[in-house]
């Protein structure tokens, strides 16, 4: 599952028909057959931890608490509302608790957190939620279920529009008690609805209440989570204060973890000053995402005096889809054949050896580095769920192996532009005078949005590629702000876009691709991709029952939008670049999704090192 386009999802056995769970008990007379009474749930296989289990394995239950951590955003904020299109919301996910709290270790597993049990029938029709008596919020106001019911229907009434194609298969949200909370299904067939709802954080219904939720939020939410909102100025810094008696500290999923006594977020209009600012030493920690400046950027004395850690964690996590986006709602990218030519024309072997140092691989998946990831031809499963929509699909998608153009890297790709240069001249398009006109008799054109200067330097190579075939491209940099709103409301031709993908792709995928949401402003199908075979193959995939379904399901949803030619597919890694001044210690385990940054702490003899140093000087 992920959620939005902007989180990307940190992130088997199969059952027949209902979902796994551990530890459970029977009550044969409940409505929808026996109902299992658990305290975990998972998409597909079995939680590995039991009921009485202490803490995540992956955490330092004696971790000490205190210290400060600060960190670097790109971009602004001026709302602390991220549930609503209007504004740009800072990071607040940990002032709110979920009711489940999924595990860094496993493949799409939650355990209870503010709810104390789940229950699920075995027909897979709803799911009930008792919460705990001693879950509150930060003015010791206690988590009701009223509080949860309120927070379902203002997300789906009033929130992104998201909200309402992840919930689409919720017929109804019934309050059993001031614990007790029921959300009833119209399908048995979306296996992960538990853990959608599972993991929504939830919102005091009394402390919004005479606040519009539709507007941006310019004063301290209230929450139930391990922090709060301390000083902030928006658009430059906020922090996140501990709160001392939070009252999951000893639970079992949050022990060890939420160390640090304040988190503070520094935010800066480009990239480059936020790294700058690092090598001062006004910044702790940073996820570096630019292959040059992890390449070239860190041989500064700090580092050279160890007083600064660079490390590459391994991760075992999809990393979906980043590419040039085309929006197809634009007359230039309607032809299939124009988005295929224009993705041949870039080079990335020229780009990975000269801009990148060789960092990264080629994407050919929207669910790369998994499973997930289609590949060959189609057969099998994969070809009987493709098989009805043969006349209308591609005869590619029967006939050849997705793939993607493959350079000698010295910048003169000739080959691949004169392949691209044939499927425009199939879809209507010739060369006058150096440049490429199309049926229309104009130029081809087109705007390229970045919300970044430091991407100009991989946008500005590709411009001068299409442009040997005449095409005349614009690139426009704007702020964060800026460019949300125009994503949200569709107002651009192409930009650089992330599909997150974790490994039980679900509900997040009608977003992604849905007819719908390319129809609702906000909505996160930003290309505005309206195919009925994948809003059909859409729906296979999240009414899959088992590992073998999924794959299949997952191979021929992939495979359609690959030769749908979408986007122009970029790159990835398979580790975390982590820069960081010696003042933390964590956990020696290696885990599934690389680390998590919850469970660091500060180490106090190491901290003290640092601070002389950066007192004095480095």
């Amino acid at each position: 599952m992920t959620p939005t386009r902007r989180n990307v999802l940190q992130f088997l056995a199969a059952l027949p028909l209902a979902p796994a769970v551990a530890a459970s008990s029977a009550r044969a007379a409940d409505p929808g057959g026996p109902v299992r009474r658990t305290h975990a749930f998972s998409v597909l296989g079995t939680p590995a931890l039991p009921p009485d289990f202490p803490y995540f394995p992956y955490v330092n239950p004696d971790a000490p608490k205190g210290g400060d951590i600060v960190m670097s955003a790109v971009g602004t904020f001026d709302s602390f509302n991220p549930f609503i299109i209007r504004g740009s919301a800072a990071d607040i996910t940990r002032v709110y608790d979920t009711l489940l709290r999924a595990s860094a270790d496993e493949n799409s597993a939650a355990y209870g957190h503010l709810a104390s049990v789940i229950e699920l029938p075995e027909d897979r029709k709803w799911v009930a939620f008792e919460l705990r008596p001693e879950a509150r919020f930060h003015d010791g106001s206690p988590v009701t279920a009223d509080d949860v019911a309120w927070t379902f229907n203002t997300l789906r009434e009033k929130g992104r529009p998201f909200y309402r194609q992840y919930y689409a298969d919720i017929a109804d949200v019934a309050v059993e008690g001031p614990l007790r909370i029921v959300f009833r299904f119209k399908t048995d067939r979306n296996r992960e609805l538990p853990l959608i709802l599972g993991e929504m954080a939830v919102l005091p219904k009394h402390w919004w209440e005479g606040r519009d939720f539709a507007k941006p939020l310019t004063e301290p939410p209230l929450g139930s989570g391990p922090y709060r909102v301390g000083k902030f100025e928006f658009g430059r810094s906020v922090s996140y204060d501990r709160v001392a008696d939070w009252w999951a500290r000893d639970r079992p999923t949050g022990r060890g973890l939420s160390n640090f006594a304040s988190m503070r977020t520094e935010y800066f209009r480009d990239a480059t000053v936020a790294l700058e600012a690092f090598k001062a030493g006004q910044i702790d920690f940073r996820q570096e995402n630019i292959a040059k400046q992890w390449a070239t950027a860190y041989d500064f004395p700090a580092l050279q005096k160890g007083l600064v850690k660079k490390e590459e964690i391994r991760h075992h996590l999809p990393t979906g889809m980043q590419g040039f986006a085309f929006n197809v709602r634009r007359p230039v990218f309607k032809d299939v054949r124009v988005r295929q030519a224009l993705a041949w024309a870039y080079d990335f072997e020229w780009a990975n050896k000269n801009l990148f140092y060789g960092a990264y691989t080629r994407t050919k998946s929207y669910y790369s580095n998994s499973d997930l990831a289609s590949s060959g031809l189609p057969e099998s499963g994969e070809l009987a769920l493709l098989e009805p929509f043969r006349d209308k699909l591609r005869p590619v998608v029967f006939t050849e192996p997705f793939r993607l153009p493959v350079t000698d890297g010295s910048g003169n790709n000739r080959e691949e532009l004169r392949f691209a240069l044939g499927l425009l001249k199939e879809a209507g398009y010739e060369v006058r005078e150096r440049k490429l006109i199309g049926p229309d008799g104009k130029q081809m054109t087109f705007e390229l949005l970045l919300d970044q200067p430091a991407f100009e330097r991989v946008a500005l190579p590709y411009v001068e590629t299409l442009k040997k075939l005449g095409i005349e491209v614009r690139v426009r940099t704007v702020d964060g702000a800026q460019y949300q709103r125009l994503m949200d409301s569709f107002d651009f031709d192409m930009a650089v876009v992330v599909f997150g993908e974790s490994t039980n792709p679900g509900s997040e995928q009608l977003g992604y691709w849905s007819c719908a949401s390319g129809q609702q402003e906000g909505g996160d199908n930003v290309i505005g991709i309206c195919d009925p075979v994948v809003d059909a193959l859409v729906t296979k995939l999240i009414a899959v029952d088992s590992q073998e379904a999924q794959l299949a399901a997952a191979h021929a949803l992939d495979r359609v939008l690959l030769h749908g030619w979408y986007v122009v597919p970029h790159w990835h890694t398979q580790s975390f670049r982590l820069a960081f001044w010696d003042r933390f210690a964590r956990p020696p385990v290696e885990i599934r999704s690389g680390f998590v940054l919850d469970d660091w702490w500060v180490d106090a003899a190491r901290s003290a090192v640092v601070e002389a140093a950066r007192g004095g000087g480095n």
